[in-house]
């Protein structure tokens, strides 16, 4: 019998380090979470840690071993996963001996589940209390899963001694063949869209494909922002006998980190579309998946296997939460950014987090600072920029880039270069300055600052995970880099991470002001807010392309409005705030349908 999942909700990854150790935090509660392995040197350094910390017997992994990437990924998570099973074991001996242990573990469960109603049975007999807890905690309790997230761009080349090393080096490759080789049973989440290469690679290894009962040891979940994009990545896998488990759906522009604003969809209507085509996903999947596992004479799954729709991306209330799982029958609601206010369940150094707690709504934005050249959400004050403004006061512009993983621009050498670096801020701005004669000083400026606003991420954002265990950093000082969604802007207090879970359930309210939109309102303006933009900052020749794109966006977003204003009146969620709600969509509406699109000049 599989035992279900104890919670419906998960942490997704957040940075290259904020959920570095999360599993060995929060796992034994039976909550899911995500790491980042794109990074192995923190990898490295937090086994390390955890390895002295526990007294455990993982040797370190040189960089100059053979293949020494892959294999720290691996040695990490074999780590983790036995630190996790370690503590859920002490875990459910202390809530089978101990009765406000188990009350407390109850508190956090969901007020709909099985499971709790059944404990709490449990709890108040009077006979045999200790081994009937102790025998229905064996069969119903199971640790949340170690999840772990590639971004699937992020698959440099990487070179030895002036010579590229074959593709399966790469970056994103060397992580995804370090998670296959791990002991993990568990998931890989890849963001970012489609890499080709790097999906092809998984069909060198066994355990992502299902076993003659249909069981997969490492499953396939697909971050996608739209439908289209999951039917395509999803059949692409299928063809090659790989079943994607879930298809996790975030929010293009209220979610932390990278943001990839869709074309004016909003999160309601992309995930009707799920909703309504969910079984479309799964027919076409499993049809071109068993002709795939036949061709190479692999066991075939006769019924389709389990696919889960989950969602993400700026949730703060335990009534949206349970709207999103009523409304679009989802399997899990992915809560990230509040996370970072809960020291329990991420790694985040005490001034950053106190940074957090004090910024208002207006100090997170979204910033060109990502040297993918994709919009990423930030906030304004880290230690990060702080030390970049003294540098550049100074006539220091640039990262010294020790880690390279971003270095993938060719534009200066076929090894590649990160934006963020000094080497290539150097040439950029020279080439800038024999210019500066032909420019106005607007143009100047504004070209000076597309060049220097790029921050070195790979650095920015594991620094913090070093800092709150006091791990000593090497090379530059470069300071704090983080990547909230704009919605941690309404959370004010440091709390523990069973407030936090009360507060999902809706058993308690950490928010302490009831200003706040509800998340989809607050998706709707940073669409509005976002085409403004776009047009004001357009600098090139506007073509009837550009000019066909910027209607398009703003016909979804009004499809959008009329969406939730059936949406809202029909549903039973939100009634409270419904006059509200219906006069901010009509704002909004009033406000998008008076955006001038440029025409073009005949």
């Amino acid at each position: 019998m599989t035992k279900k999942p104890l919670h419906n909700f998960h942490i997704p990854v957040m940075g290259l380090a904020y959920t570095i150790d999360s599993p060995i935090r929060v796992a034994q509660y039976g909550i899911s979470s995500v790491i980042s392995i794109i990074d192995d040197e923190i990898l490295e350094k937090m086994k390390n840690f955890y390895n002295k910390k526990f007294n455990l017997d993982y040797f370190g992994i040189s960089a100059k071993t053979e293949d020494y990437r892959a294999r720290r990924v691996t040695a990490y998570l074999d780590m983790v996963d036995d630190i996790v099973n370690e503590k859920f074991e002490s875990f459910k001996q202390e809530i089978s001996k101990n009765k406000e242990a188990l009350k407390d573990f109850i508190a956090m469960l969901p007020n709909t589940s099985d499971l709790k109603n059944s404990l709490q049975t449990l709890i108040n007999q009077k006979d045999n209390w200790s081994s009937n807890i102790k025998n229905f905690i064996e069969s119903n309790l199971k640790p949340g899963s170690i999840d772990v997230n590639i971004m699937t761009k992020v698959d440099k080349d990487n070179y030895h001694k002036n010579e590229q090393l074959p593709v399966m080096y790469n970056d994103a490759h060397a992580s995804l063949r370090g998670f296959a080789k791990s002991k993990l049973s568990s998931s890989m989440v890849l963001s970012a869209g489609m890499n080709p290469r790097l999906y092809s690679y998984m069909e060198e290894f066994e355990d992502f494909f299902p076993d003659e009962n249909g069981k997969i040891k490492k499953k396939i979940i697909l971050k996608v922002s739209d439908f289209r994009s999951a039917m395509i990545q999803g059949n692409f896998l299928a063809k090659k006998g790989l079943w994607v488990s879930e298809y996790r759906i975030e929010s293009g522009l209220n979610c932390g980190g990278h943001a990839f604003a869709t074309e004016g969809m909003l999160l309601g209507p992309i995930m009707e579309e799920f909703k309504q085509k969910k079984n479309d996903l799964i027919q076409s999947a499993h049809s071109l998946m068993t002709a795939a596992l036949e061709q190479k004479g692999k066991p075939v799954v006769s019924e389709p296997l389990e696919m889960k729709i989950t969602v993400q991306g700026g949730v703060g209330t335990s009534e949206e939460h349970a709207f999103l799982l009523a409304n679009y029958s989802v399997d899990s609601v992915g809560w990230g950014s509040p996370f970072l206010l809960v020291p329990e369940a991420t790694s985040v150094d005490t001034e950053t987090r106190n940074l957090l707690l004090q910024s208002k709504e207006q100090d997170f934005y979204l910033s060109n600072i990502s040297p993918l050249g994709v919009p990423f959400n930030t906030v304004k004050g880290t230690s990060n920029e702080t030390l970049k403004y003294e540098k550049e006061a100074k006539g220091k512009y640039g990262s010294s880039c020790p880690k390279k993983l971003l270095a993938l621009s060719k534009e200066f050498s076929p090894e590649g270069t990160c934006t963020a670096s000094k080497k290539y801020q150097d040439i950029k701005l020279k080439a800038l300055y024999a210019e500066q004669e032909t420019l106005t000083e607007q143009e100047f400026n504004k070209r000076k600052s597309e060049i220097t606003d790029k921050a070195c991420l790979c650095v920015g954002l594991v620094n913090a995970a070093y800092m709150e265990q006091n791990l000593e950093i090497k090379g530059e000082k470069q300071g704090v880099v983080i990547c909230p969604g704009p919605n941690i802007a309404f959370f004010d207090k440091e709390v523990s991470l069973s407030e936090m879970v009360k507060h999902i359930y809706g058993n308690t309210n950490i928010l302490s002001d009831n200003q706040r939109p509800n998340m989809f309102i607050n998706e709707l303006k940073m669409y509005v807010e976002y085409l403004r933009k776009e047009i004001a900052e357009s600098t090139v020749q506007i073509t009837h392309s550009q000019t066909k794109k910027w209607n398009a966006f703003r016909k979804n977003v009004l499809e959008g409005i009329t969406y939730y204003h059936e949406l809202f009146t029909a549903s039973p969620f939100f009634s409270n705030g419904l006059s509200t709600i219906n006069q901010q969509l009509q704002e909004y509406k009033l406000q998008l349908i008076a955006i001038e699109i440029p025409q073009v000049e005949k």
